[in-house]
């Protein structure tokens, strides 16, 4: 099976960061800014760098973006450029289209021509510090939706030494342990007669006003 390749357009902070992690995955990427000192700056960090328009659709087709199997389109704050760009990469027939928002109208108006997925990093990021911020014990949260989230809750007193059987924590507060995390190692399909260490975090996806429950519930 082919391995993907991804062209990432825009080479802000959020833009090179992406470009950079797939291709630290081994990945091949194609980065693209209008900025040459932007391309200048990830050329080695990625399998090609090139300065071009992305709202000239014959630069783009010179290009051969419409062969990649993922496009990104990572464009500051430029948003005529964001949606131009994405009206034409939509009508190249690129595969799957996602296209950073730099909010909710942006979004929308980023739906409604094509976008395949809609990403708001400010806004996500945003939510991971608030939760950080009142609740230590919460090292990571992703929004899978306006009402569910997954949630990385480290193992506190009142959860140490419990097995998850006892603890029935879907029957309590409707959520799903999906994983253990113990160190490097992941435990993806954690039994019910498994107790839970200090050094332990759980993965738990649920609705949100549930989430916060059980977070309030084991909070230090």
């Amino acid at each position: 099976m082919k391995a993907k390749q991804f062209a990432i357009i825009g080479m802000g902070r959020f833009g090179s960061s992406v470009a950079k992690s797939l291709h630290g995955l081994g990945y091949e990427v194609l980065a693209i800014d209008s900025s040459e000192s932007r391309t200048h700056e990830v050329v080695n960090w990625v399998t090609h760098a090139v300065q071009a328009d992305s709202t000239d659709e014959d630069a783009l087709r010179a290009l051969g973006v419409r062969n990649f199997d993922v496009v990104v389109v990572a464009i500051g704050q430029d948003i005529q450029s964001s949606i131009l760009t994405t009206l034409i990469l939509k009508d190249m027939g690129v595969p799957t289209l996602i296209v950073k928002a730099q909010n909710e109208l942006h979004g929308k108006v980023l739906k409604k021509i094509g976008a395949d997925k809609i990403i708001y990093p400010e806004r996500d990021m945003g939510v991971r510090v608030a939760h950080n911020l009142i609740s230590p014990n919460i090292l990571d949260h992703i929004e899978l939706s306006e009402d569910y989230s997954i949630v990385e809750i480290r193992a506190t007193s009142g959860l140490i030494g419990k097995n998850l059987r006892e603890l029935d924590i879907r029957a309590q507060y409707g959520c799903n342990v999906m994983a253990i995390k113990t160190g490097d190692k992941m435990n993806i399909a954690p039994h019910a007669d498994d107790r839970l260490k200090p050094e332990d975090i759980l993965v738990v996806v649920g609705r949100n006003d549930n989430l916060q429950q059980f977070e309030r519930q084991f909070s230090e």
